[in-house]
This record gives structure tokens, sequence and C-alpha cells, in this order.
């Protein structure tokens, strides 16, 4: 992107090696700023940029960026600045840091700031088309990133668009609805299910905000259960977003698969995968229990 386009900057928190922003800063170090560990100054230099015509690319762990809210709120999103935040580490996936830089309540604390699009993708290539597609977005952008491997859910035909869920698998049950890395996740829970005779629809949602509420809606209408799965807590993430547009316009029986009012801790991925209940295992058993509740 650095090469199409002269008006990219991109800036870090001194964690370039980590976020990989180190190899943009070694082909184009004219515009690429190390602002240190000073993530409001950082938030605060792109909003300037973004005032000059320039488009910042900001990136720092997720966890760091909550560091910065009030600027992002008041000084990026209330001006409606094109800052895109390309937050990586998010999770329990960035599993050897440990709780303090486990962002379980970033997609939240993102998603209630007016004007601010958040973007949750799948796999390696959804985040990189959701990069690209964020560069020309008329608003400020938060793409949160795992730092776990993500399988591959996608292929390079795939066209991503901002706003736009994608349903994956169709089914007639229920429906599972997913984002991140817990939709391959959700896949593969499809699978055991309808081995057993239980034909269920996999919408992936990577835009969070603003959400798909057409797909939605027509999930619920059509299998009449919804289950939603995250890498991130239940309050103010995927699950809260579906709930919202849910019981506005179609309530219908919900569980959702996510992080309870917890912490995270350091350990092996699968090992924490399995403690926060973030496992297909886990999307099967929900929806058998939406199952009888319909």
């Amino acid at each position: 992107m650095g090469e199409e386009r002269n008006d990219i900057v991109v800036l870090d928190a001194d964690l370039s090696k980590s976020t990989k922003t180190i190899k943009f800063a070694e082909k184009f170090p004219e515009r690429f700023f190390n602002i240190g560990i000073k993530e409001q100054d950082m938030m605060n230099t792109a909003a300037g940029l973004a005032t000059a015509n320039k488009i910042p690319i900001v990136s720092t762990y997720a966890i760091f960026v909550g560091r910065a809210w009030e600027q992002i709120r008041n000084t990026i999103a209330r001006a409606n600045l094109k800052v895109k935040i390309v937050a990586t580490h998010a999770g329990i996936s960035n599993y050897a840091d440990g709780s303090s830089h486990q962002a379980l309540e970033d997609i939240a604390i993102m998603r209630v700031i007016p004007k601010m699009c958040v973007i949750v993708p799948a796999d390696e290539i959804e985040a990189r088309k959701a990069i690209k597609a964020s560069v020309d977005y008329p608003s400020s952008v938060y793409i949160r990133l795992c730092r776990d491997y993500a399988e591959t859910v996608f292929n390079e035909n795939y066209e991503f668009v901002v706003g736009k869920a994608v349903e994956l698998k169709n089914g007639n049950d229920l429906t599972l609805i997913s984002t991140g890395l817990m939709t391959s996740k959700a896949l593969f829970a499809a699978e055991i299910l309808q081995i057993e005779g239980i034909n269920v629809r996999v919408v992936h949602i990577p835009t969070i905000k603003p959400i798909d509420e057409e797909q939605i809606i027509k999930a619920a209408k059509e299998t009449g259960g919804i289950i939603t799965a995250e890498e991130h807590s239940v309050i103010g993430g995927l699950g809260s977003a579906v709930a919202e547009v849910l019981v506005e316009n179609f309530p219908v029986p919900i569980e959702m698969i996510g992080v309870r009012n917890a912490f995270g801790q350091s350990g092996d991925p699968n090992e924490l995968y399995e403690i926060f209940g973030l496992t297909s295992n886990a999307i099967v058993n929900a929806a058998k229990r939406v199952l009888l509740r319909k």
C-alpha cells in the first residue's frame, strides 16, 4: 500500500518489531513515526496528520489502545478524522503475555464511540483486505488482530466489504454468528452438528460496527435461534451487538460464547481456549441449548 499511495503514513508506539510495522519503516522511513511509549501523543499526532490530508495507520497492542481512549474519542472520532487504528495481540490469543496484556474489552470501548468503525477479521487474508478497505472508509476505523495463528477461512477471491456479513454455510435449524478467530471454530462446530443431524447456518461478521442488521434479522427469522462466538468479553462485544439488533427487531433464543466477567491468564493457547470456553465443543453445546429453547 505504501508503494501505491504516498499519503499513507504509519505510527507506532515503540512496538514495531512485534506489530510488524518495522517492515513499513524499513521501506519508507520518511513516512514512519515511532512516537515511543506515548499512546495518547501517538493518537493526537495521527489526528494532526489526518488534517493534513494524510492517511495515518496507527498500530500498537490492543490493550494499550485503551490508554488513549479519550484522545481517540475527542480528537479523532469527534472530528471525524480518517485515522485507521490496527490493534494487535488482542484477546486470549495473546497467550504468553498474560492478563495484563490480553485485551478482552476493546471491542466494547471502541464500538461505543460515535462514527467509529470496528472490524475483527477471521484470518490473514481478510485482515489484509480489511486494512486495504479501511484506507478509503469515510471515518475512523479500529481493526482488531489476534496474536495466535488463525485458521484460514477465506481464499484470495474473497471480497471484503465494510459492514457486510458473510454466510459461510447455509442451514435452517439455527445460526452460528461468529467473528475473528472464532469463525473457524464455528465452522468446525457446524460440521460436528451436521453429523448429529443438526443443520446450522454459519454467519461471519467481520464488521462489528456498522453491523449487518439485515443479515442478523434474516437469520433469526429463518432459523429461530442464534449462538454468537467471539474471543472477547460477552459484555459489549459481538454478542451484545447481535442481541441489541434482535431485541428491537425479532427476538429469538440466543446463547453467547465468549469470556464471562473475567481477566485472561498466561498459558498454552489451546488450554486457555478450553478454560474460557472458546472452543468448537462449547459452541456445539450452546447450539443444543438453543434448540431446546426454540
